[in-house]
């Protein structure tokens, strides 16, 4: 029997017997003793299933470039990035922008504003639609990271992937991404852009649910920003949502297609029996979180079926 079939078989067998992952939490663990860390095959293996808890960190820490792939350097660079998250905060203590009191996802935002040269000269100044994003992906992140240095740092890898990996596929995902004058915040570019990938995976799988929702007129004002943008951050609770940013962090926004088109599956007789874009609109925004651990599993599988699996197992 060759190595991958008898990986096959002890992977079928520990489902059997109840022990779901007990396989690829041993496969992640090898990956992750190796001297230098192959990016690559970290990256599929986060692809292919889902991190084990205790590993997310580090390896979101890894993937997003907050820690070199070199072990032996991991301590001093988190000391470094510790020593620069402490210098940020004390600089906004002493202008007054923050003070003990100032919520946590708040603070990041501050920090990541300073930093980036986008610090307003007043903190009482509205804050700008990129702000709102990722005050939410932060306020979303705080429950995922416990550390406050981690969360400040794959918070802000995390925003700045959205803004540049993948600031030209973001758009064509789904929705209105401008409107007017209105600068596209991760695009950055004028025009509207209308929805092409998730109407297009959407008829695919339910065309009279999509038929629907443009008979409604609905599809242009479905809640894209939150899905997208953000990322399900405060649309998904975070036991599910830190699984689709598994796959986001490893390489994969489309993921949030098949998240997006898996939640309007799994909630299609509410949807087709409202019948105007605002009733369908609020609902969106607002599903039932107990069924979100089972729209995510089979969003993944979704994904999976459209665009298949990548090459490595681990």
């Amino acid at each position: 029997m060759t190595e991958d079939s008898q990986r096959n078989f002890r992977s079928v067998y520990y489902e059997k017997v109840g022990f779901r992952g007990v396989e690829e939490k041993k496969s992640l663990e090898i990956l992750l003793k190796d001297d230098r860390l192959d990016t690559e095959k970290l990256c599929t293996f986060s692809q292919r299933f889902p991190l084990p808890s205790m590993y997310r960190a580090l390896v979101w820490k890894v993937l997003l470039g907050i820690l070199p792939p070199h072990h032996e350097s991991h301590a001093k660079v988190m000391m470094y990035r510790k020593e620069q998250y402490l210098d940020v905060l004390h600089a906004l203590k002493v202008v007054r922008f923050v003070s003990d009191a100032t919520p946590q996802a708040e603070v990041y935002l501050r920090m990541y504003q300073l930093e980036s040269g986008k610090l307003p000269r007043s903190p009482s100044f509205p804050l700008e639609p990129e702000d709102e994003v990722f005050l939410a992906i932060a306020k979303a992140m705080e429950e995922m990271v416990e550390d406050s240095v981690d969360c400040y740092w794959i918070t802000r890898r995390f925003v700045n992937q959205l803004n540049t990996k993948y600031r030209d596929s973001l758009p064509q995902l789904g929705g209105s991404w401008t409107s007017g004058h209105d600068i596209c915040v991760l695009g950055r570019r004028k025009g509207k852009a209308k929805p092409k990938v998730f109407e297009q995976y959407l008829n695919l799988e339910d065309g009279r649910l999509l038929t629907h929702l443009k008979m409604c007129s609905a599809a242009p004002k479905l809640p894209y920003d939150l899905w997208f943008k953000r990322c399900f951050a405060g649309c998904l609770p975070e036991s599910s949502l830190q699984r689709v940013w598994d796959k986001v962090v490893s390489g994969s926004c489309k993921i949030l297609v098949f998240v997006a088109v898996e939640i309007l599956l799994t909630f299609k007789i509410k949807v087709m029996a409202l019948n105007s874009a605002e009733k369908i609109t609020k609902f969106l925004e607002n599903i039932p979180q107990d069924s979100s651990d089972a729209i995510v599993s089979k969003a993944i599988d979704l994904w999976h079926k459209h665009c298949g699996t990548p090459v490595h197992s681990s």
